[in-house]
C-alpha cells in the first residue's frame, strides 16, 4: 500500500468547501475522490490538512489518499491535472511515508485574508478579496491583533456548534500589512476553529473603522461571547497559503 501526498490550489468560489456531505460532490475533496477513483479503479479517500468553508481559497492545501496502484508519480501528476476542473490544480505530488497524515501531522497552518479598501471594488481581484469602503486604521487593527496572540480560548471567535470539543487554540502570530489598496492580513497557527478566522478579522475590521476598541477585543475574548464579536468576514477573502509539518 503506497501513501501518496499532494499540495493543491484551488479557487473555491464554486465549491461548497473541502468535506464531502452526503451527495454533494461539489467539493474538493469529491472532486479528487471521484477523479482518483477512476484513475486507479479503488475506492479513494482523501485526506486533507483542512476543512476549508464554502468559497475559501487555497495556495497550498496538503492531503494525502492510499493506494496500490503502481502507476508512476509522473503519470499520476499527468493524469490528474488533465482531467481536474480548470480551478483545482495539483502542484506536487510524491510518495510519503506510510504514516503520514496530512491533517494530524500538521504543525502550523497558515491563513491570508485580503481586504480591497480602494475607492472602488476592483474587479480583477473582487473573487479573491472582501471590500471595505472607508477609512481603515490598521495601526488600530495591530494593536488589537495583540490581545489574540498566543493560546486562548477562543469561544467568542467560532460558530462551533458543539461545545464539547475544547475552543484552545494557539495563534503565533497575526500580521496586518497595507500595499496600496489592500489590506493583508497573516494568521499563522497551530489550528483554527470553525470560522475563527473570519469572524476575527470582522471584529479587527471593526476596530479599524472606529466601532470598537482595541482593548474591546480583550473583554469579548475573556467573555466567550459570539454575540461579542464582529460579524465574519466574507468567506472570499481567505486562503489557505502554507502547512509547515515537524
Amino acid at each position: 500500500m503506497r501513501n501518496i501526498k499532494m499540495s493543491l490550489q484551488f479557487d473555491g468560489t464554486r465549491y461548497s468547501g473541502w468535506q464531502r456531505l452526503g451527495d454533494n460532490d461539489n467539493t474538493i475533496q469529491g472532486k479528487l475522490e471521484d477523479l482518483l477513483s477512476r484513475m486507479t479503479e479503488e475506492e479513494i479517500n482523501v485526506i486533507g490538512c483542512s476543512r476549508t468553508d464554502k468559497g475559501v481559497h487555497a495556495k497550498a492545501l496538503i492531503c494525502n489518499f492510499f493506494t496500490e496502484s503502481t502507476m508512476k508519480t509522473s503519470e499520476m501528476f499527468a493524469y490528474i491535472n488533465n482531467y481536474l476542473p480548470e480551478d483545482i490544480r495539483v502542484t506536487y505530488l510524491a510518495d510519503a511515508a506510510e504514516k503520514f497524515h496530512s491533517r494530524h501531522n500538521a504543525s502550523t497552518k497558515t491563513y491570508l485574508y485580503t481586504i480591497d479598501n480602494g475607492a472602488y471594488c476592483d474587479v480583477f481581484t473582487r473573487k479573491f478579496s472582501s471590500y471595505v469602503k472607508g477609512k481603515v486604521d490598521t495601526q488600530l487593527m495591530e494593536k488589537a491583533a495583540e490581545y489574540l496572540t498566543g493560546t486562548h480560548d477562543f469561544d467568542a471567535f467560532t460558530t462551533m456548534k458543539s461545545k464539547k470539543k475544547s475552543c484552545i487554540r494557539t495563534i503565533n502570530s497575526i500580521s496586518i500589512t497595507r500595499k496600496g489598496n489592500g489590506i493583508y492580513i497573516t494568521y499563522t497557527g497551530d489550528g483554527f476553529l470553525h470560522n475563527m478566522i473570519r469572524i476575527i478579522t470582522g471584529t479587527l475590521l471593526r476596530v479599524g473603522t472606529g466601532e470598537l476598541k482595541p482593548e474591546d477585543v480583550a473583554r469579548i475574548l475573556e467573555s466567550k461571547d459570539r454575540s461579542l464579536a464582529g460579524p465574519m468576514a466574507e468567506s472570499k477573502g481567505l486562503c489557505l497559503v502554507q502547512v509547515d509539518y515537524n
